[in-house]
């Protein structure tokens, strides 16, 4: 046979080599054994076959994840001696134009590990500049990850924003100094934010084709998720309070080998998804990455009671409270819009618009005082409200009551 002929007898001698062997039944079976993402939260199920290779429905299981895909033992933290003083970083994520000067003032004894996300100068720095503070939060894990304080604390660089609690005065400072470590401890994750909504109870659905302009990275997580989690089906639904600031115990990070963390940091470098969409993906899959659970809405109460220490008393007072809340929020808001409509038309009549301020629409005449009044009434019950608590908080059985665990004469918060 000459050389010319021999080449490609060869090749299709080895071709029908590797066939045959992938027809034989010990590797078919290896083969089958492998966990594939086929759908939404579907894989392929391994078990008997009919003649035509497909699976009979009364002998369909799913492939076994325990031993492909082992989880983490999320348990409780470790014991600690009560009086532990525990060791803290609070881990911000900012860019240059960010004011933090705020933080020496309010919190001058908490460590901090200040990342500067747009400058490759500062002392502390992402390896790039994208996915907002997810960058910043899984390079400090990353760096620090054989020499964590007992709890890390994840936060924006902003001292007053929506999403803090106002319960807490939307103030970043009375989140950092009213937190609990111990609880922080106990639990290996937590969420800075008490409040459900925007988050809970059930918010994103990775299986959602329809964009939402205020969702409008649901779409896309599904396909995020099993580029993340290859070997865990796509939930129906993710949620958390929102928004990006939580808290762990160095026991929890470390449940997570080192190079988990890589190979989420690795995902953020190679995705093709702008930066602020690869940055809100992140925002609802924290607590699975922590927890292992797709759905993490703790009861509003407990967080705020064993979290914070404002403890009202149990789920129906807090509900009160809540309720009273609200009432003033209305009111607050029915004398703003009485006011903005008052002051559209003043300044129109300045201006000359006589016409244009007389089709405005009008203020009820008196309406301002009533306004007035029902805040003056509401506001000192709301207050005397919250400052209740907080003693009633200062009580470490108190808040262990309310959250429902057990304690101890003698026993730590």
């Amino acid at each position: 046979m000459t050389k010319k002929r021999f080449i490609p007898f060869l090749a299709l001698t080895v071709v029908l080599f590797f066939f045959f062997l992938y027809q034989s039944s010990t590797v078919r079976d290896k083969v089958r054994q492998l966990p594939q993402h086929v759908g939404l939260g579907e894989h392929v199920s391994d078990g008997a076959d009919d003649s035509n290779g497909n699976l009979a429905a009364d002998q369909q299981k799913d492939p076994d994840y325990a031993n492909w895909n082992p989880k983490p033992n999320f348990g409780k933290g470790s014991p600690m001696p009560s009086g532990h003083n525990y060791s803290s970083v609070l881990v911000i994520a900012k860019t240059k134009e960010e004011d933090v000067g705020w933080m020496d003032k309010e919190i001058p004894d908490q460590e901090k590990a200040i990342y500067v996300a747009d400058d490759p100068s500062a002392p502390l720095h992402p390896p790039k500049n994208k996915g907002h503070e997810v960058m910043v939060y899984l390079s400090y894990i990353i760096d620090n990850y054989d020499n964590l304080p007992d709890v890390s604390i994840f936060m924006h660089a902003h001292q007053y924003t929506w999403h803090n609690d106002d319960i807490l005065g939307n103030n970043a400072a009375e989140l950092v100094k009213r937190l609990s470590r111990q609880r922080v401890w106990r639990e290996g994750f937590v969420n800075m934010r008490c409040t459900w909504y925007p988050g809970c109870p059930d918010w994103m659905h990775p299986g959602e084709t329809e964009e939402n302009v205020y969702k409008q990275e649901e779409v896309m997580l599904a396909k995020s998720w099993s580029e993340l989690f290859p070997l865990d089906p796509v939930p129906s639904v993710l949620a958390q309070p929102c928004c990006a600031q939580f808290a762990l115990s160095r026991e929890r990070i470390q449940a997570k080998p080192h190079a988990q963390y890589v190979w989420y940091r690795e995902w953020l470098f190679s995705t093709k998804l702008p930066d602020y969409l690869s940055g809100r993906i992140w925002e609802y899959v924290w607590q699975f990455v922590f927890t292992g659970d797709n759905i993490y809405c703790p009861k509003e109460h407990i967080c705020f009671c064993d979290q914070f220490g404002s403890c009202f008393g149990g789920e129906k007072e807090f509900e009160e409270f809540i309720k009273v809340k609200n009432e003033l929020g209305d009111r607050e808001r029915d004398l703003h819009e009485w006011e903005e409509k008052k002051k559209a038309i003043e300044d129109a009549k300045a201006e000359g618009r006589i016409e244009e301020a007389q089709q405005l629409d009008q203020p009820e005449p008196g309406k301002d005082q009533e306004f007035k009044k029902e805040i003056e009434r509401l506001r000192p019950i709301v207050d005397n409200l919250k400052k209740e608590a907080v003693e009633r908080g200062n009580d470490p059985k108190n808040r262990a009551k309310e959250a429902g665990r057990e304690w101890h004469e003698g026993d730590d918060f």
